[in-house]
């Protein structure tokens, strides 16, 4: 683990960033000074003069956060996550209203796993996301610290400060745990200070600081921060994910997704859980692996093993690893030879398909799983097209009106689930979007 970086000094109270330090030169009160009744109507025609020309001026400055009713930056474009005025709704009315929150924390949300979280949080930080509330980064999610939260915890759509308690759980400091968030928001003024962090666990036992994954200027970075921030540290909540799971809990129709990767270094409680990614992988020797191992072997992996499994990782358990996920139709990361939740849970609970024999395809006549990111609210590709052909083809095309075509619609998901209850599946095993258990019955 690199060493924590530390900031030298304090930041000032509000937030540094040249739109709010422009918000705040423009509205410098005036000395105070006795003024005759005629000055006094002089400076006010002044002064109006100068507050009707503030629109202009303000159109170009940025905030530090999004808030309900500022005009929509893009101009109404679509993003993956959908277009961004929903986000910041019509002027004067609240971003997201009392039922777009229940409806999207009770059916909408995707289920995932802290590793997950961090998983997608790292991304950032290795790419170097710039900060702008204005633009939306290749993933479809907006550059600001709530866009951030956002795409980490995979949800549906780009919120803001103002909306994201309402799809995670009020904690307290004493429950933090990888992947919550600390969130503040200031509803009298929501540019002035509110900001929101993914926790990535405790730098000391004392619980006095901890790694914070952030979305700031100039872009996003990770580093050891003093409890709860620099600034206005008594005023953020810890909140976690509504829809999260335990590593080993992910089932299908969601597909493998974040729980291939790296994690956060999640112990196993038991021999059933998921004992966390570095568990696995080259110098890995331990139990676990021979866990792995013996479980591939049963479940057709034994060519791959000369001697063994043992505790020591090796190449032979990468190989016979990648030969079980690419069986279950996965490709690139996925199916990288590295177990992940997912992989695991396939493993445990008997579920996918066996390893072929050697020179025999384990998905005969199945194209490949494309990935769950070609099935998401703005996404337009190929795969979309192929699927809804299928669908047509196997008898769940009923909710087409026209099409199938390539960008992903609300009659799209509509089919996907009425195929996956089917199959007997309920919850978020039927949600409507494929994973790869979901294509391969559907292609087959």
């Amino acid at each position: 683990m690199e060493a924590p970086v530390f900031l030298e000094t304090d930041p000032p109270s509000d937030c540094d960033c040249t739109g709010c330090a422009q918000w705040r030169g423009a509205f410098t009160p005036l000395p105070r000074t006795r003024l005759s009744p005629r000055h006094a109507l002089a400076v006010a025609a002044a002064a109006g003069t100068v507050i009707s020309a503030l629109p202009t001026a303000a159109a170009a400055v940025e905030h530090h956060e999004a808030r309900p009713g500022d005009p929509d930056p893009a101009g109404g474009a679509s993003t993956p996550q959908g277009g961004t005025s929903p986000l910041n709704g019509a002027p004067g009315a609240p971003g997201v209203t009392a039922q777009t929150v229940h409806l999207t924390t009770q059916s909408a949300l995707r289920a995932t796993t802290r590793a997950a979280i961090i998983d997608r949080a790292k991304e950032w930080v290795a790419a170097k996301v710039p900060y702008d509330m204005n633009k939306y980064w290749r993933d479809g999610y907006r550059q600001d610290c709530s866009g951030y939260v956002s795409m980490a915890w995979d949800l549906p759509r780009n919120e803001w400060t103002g909306s994201l308690a309402a799809f995670g759980t009020r904690i307290t400091k004493a429950e933090l745990q990888p992947g919550d968030i600390l969130l503040f928001h200031n509803p009298a003024n929501p540019q002035r200070g509110s900001h929101v962090t993914i926790f990535g666990g405790w730098t000391d036992s004392a619980r006095t600081r901890y790694i914070a994954y952030e979305q700031t200027r100039p872009g996003t970075r990770t580093q050891s921060t003093p409890y709860a921030y620099w600034n206005n540290s008594g005023r953020y909540v810890p909140y976690r994910y509504k829809a999260l799971m335990a590593d080993g809990d992910l089932g299908t129709g969601s597909g493998p997704g974040a729980g291939i990767g790296s994690g956060a270094g999640a112990q196993a409680a038991t021999a059933t859980r998921f004992p966390g990614v570095t568990s696995f992988g080259p110098g890995a020797n331990n139990a676990y692996v021979t866990r792995l191992g013996e479980l591939l072997v049963e479940r057709g992996g034994k060519r791959f093993y000369r001697e063994g499994p043992d505790s020591r990782w090796t190449d032979a358990d990468r190989r016979a690893t990648q030969a079980f996920q690419r069986a279950q139709g996965w490709t690139g990361r996925d199916a990288d030879g590295l177990p992940g939740p997912v992989t695991w849970s396939y493993l445990l609970n008997g579920k996918g398909k066996d390893i072929p024999a050697a020179g025999v395809s384990g998905t005969k006549g199945v194209p490949p799983f494309p990935g769950v990111s070609k099935f998401r609210p703005g996404a337009s590709n190929a795969s979309v097209t192929q699927l809804g052909k299928q669908l047509v083809k196997k008898g769940y095309g009923g909710h087409y009106r026209k099409g199938p075509g390539p960008r992903w619609s609300e009659a799209d998901r509509r089919n996907v689930e009425a195929f996956q209850r089917a199959q007997g599946w309920t919850g978020r095993d039927a949600d409507g979007y494929p994973g790869p258990e979901t294509w391969r019955r559907l292609f087959s």
